[in-house]
């Protein structure tokens, strides 16, 4: 409807007063008509009440001027007075009334909805910088479509289409912007879908396979951080995502709970074990059975460490009276052997000694006096009892050369008192007689055959002859 200015009441029908329906308006100044200068804004007359005309809305942040032109510079070129006030806009669709001005001079008028159309104008580029720097894209194709909408009953005059032209323009680029939001939105909600059923299928694999208690616990609750973190999931995907998360951590628990509940019986089993056990190491404590009982306490330990561990309060006392009857017994373990190695030690000296008289008093020439002297050498030798480990055999193996010799001149003896070797001797030297008297005998007939073959046999049995000898003497 066309909009009459409240400033002034309407004149009476006949006075030049807003036109009818169907009324033909007076045509406006020609397309091609250069405008003049603009008339400033003129008060009203104090005695009408009017208000000054409203100032139009800042210029918009847009890096370009408006394509529309602005109609304030030539508001003669889109629209038209009349001497009653009626302002009409003219364009090449036709003419339509937008109002009546009843404030001042129609010309005043005419401006005055020229800066309406201006205003208009402003608030187009108003979106459209809005449209280019990222804003609420569905909020400016509302905000562009409501301008264009009310393009054909703004009470404006103007260049409507130019106008028209660019709401198009700005409505198109919201629309882009609108769709590009929401694939932008469609993109967001399939990734934060996408973390979600990550997050859900690392909870169902800690849940079913995880046995570090403490870190899956921890990682539990950084992904519920993270799942309360993530955004843009509808409803309906967001619950079934949860509720396998939230399974997947009742799962754990369950796990975790049994798991732990399964560790304290095994604990007080434990802890019972470990009783009987140090109980017992208590009991061999005081032996003197030094090799059993040491063997014992291995097998003491051994049981220890297969017995698991109990509560550590308890754990750490039993290992206390455990550890502590261990380290007495091998505490007085230590000082028996302590004592026994310094009797070794003095006993080893004592059979240096005693192996350095033999070796220096036995009389090897005599085998008798060597043999007496051996026995004696012996029994001192029982008498001082047990040496370290390690001079064992470096003892042993002086006495045992000792006995050699003593023996070996014994055998010699033997060997040299021997009448069967001493019968061999003298047989051996009567044959060599025998052979040399009949060498002589066949030499003193002339039978020199038989002389050379008694002289062949005496030098045989001589031979045999100094063997034997020999034999004898090194005995």
């Amino acid at each position: 409807m066309p909009e009459t200015n409240a400033a002034r009441p309407a004149p009476p029908p006949g006075s030049g007063g807003t036109p009818t329906p169907g009324s033909i308006p007076k045509p406006g100044p020609p397309p091609g008509a250069k405008p003049g200068p603009p008339p400033g804004p003129r008060p009203a007359p104090p005695s009408s009440g009017a208000q000054p005309t409203p100032a139009p809305p800042p210029a918009p942040p847009a890096a370009h001027p408006s394509p529309v032109p602005s109609a304030e510079a030539d508001p003669g070129r889109w629209g038209r007075a009349d001497d009653d006030g009626t302002i009409t806009l003219v364009t090449d669709e036709g003419e339509r009334v937008v109002g009546s001005y009843q404030a001042g001079p129609p010309a005043e008028g005419l401006e005055h909805y020229a800066r309406r159309f201006d205003a208009l104008v402003t608030e187009a580029e108003v979106l459209a910088a809005r449209i280019a720097g990222g804003g609420d894209a569905k909020a400016s194709q509302t905000a562009a479509l409501a301008l264009r909408d009310g393009l054909d009953e703004a009470a404006v005059v103007g260049d409507v289409p130019a106008l028209r032209s660019r709401l198009d323009e700005l409505v198109g680029l919201a629309e882009q912007g609108v769709a590009a939001a929401r694939e932008e939105r469609d993109r967001a909600r399939t990734d934060a879908v996408a973390r979600k059923e990550a997050l859900a299928v690392e909870a169902e694999k800690l849940a079913e396979e995880s046995t570090q208690w403490k870190q899956a616990g921890d990682r539990f609750k950084a992904v519920l951080d993270e799942w309360r973190s993530i955004k843009g999931v509808d409803r309906k995907t967001d619950e079934a995502l949860w509720k396998r998360y939230s399974k997947a951590r009742e799962v754990f628990n369950r796990r975790r709970g049994s798991h732990f509940a399964d560790l304290d019986r095994q604990r007080v089993t434990a802890r019972e074990r470990k009783e009987e056990l140090a109980a017992q190491a208590e009991a061999i404590a005081d032996s003197d059975e030094w090799a059993s009982t040491a063997a014992a306490y291995r097998d003491l330990m051994t049981e220890w460490k297969a017995a698991g561990r109990a509560h550590r309060d308890a754990d750490d006392a039993l290992w206390a009276r455990f550890r502590g009857a261990q380290d007495r017994f091998f505490a007085r373990r230590n000082e028996h052997f302590a004592a026994r190695d310094a009797e070794f030690a003095d006993n080893a000296e004592a059979k240096k000694a005693l192996l350095t008289e033999a070796e220096q008093r036995i009389d090897l020439s005599d085998p008798d006096a060597a043999r007496a002297a051996l026995r004696a050498v012996q029994e001192r030798w029982e008498d001082i009892g047990k040496v370290p480990r390690d001079e064992i055999r470096t003892l042993e193996g002086r006495l045992r050369g000792i006995e050699e010799r003593v023996a070996e001149a014994a055998d010699k003896q033997w060997r040299r008192t021997d009448p069967e070797a001493q019968a061999r001797v003298e047989q051996f030297r009567a044959k060599v007689e025998q052979f040399e008297a009949q060498a002589e005998k066949a030499e003193a007939s002339g039978d020199q055959r038989r002389a050379e073959q008694a002289h062949a046999q005496a030098a045989q049995w001589r031979t045999w002859l100094e063997a034997a000898e020999q034999a004898v003497d090194d005995r």
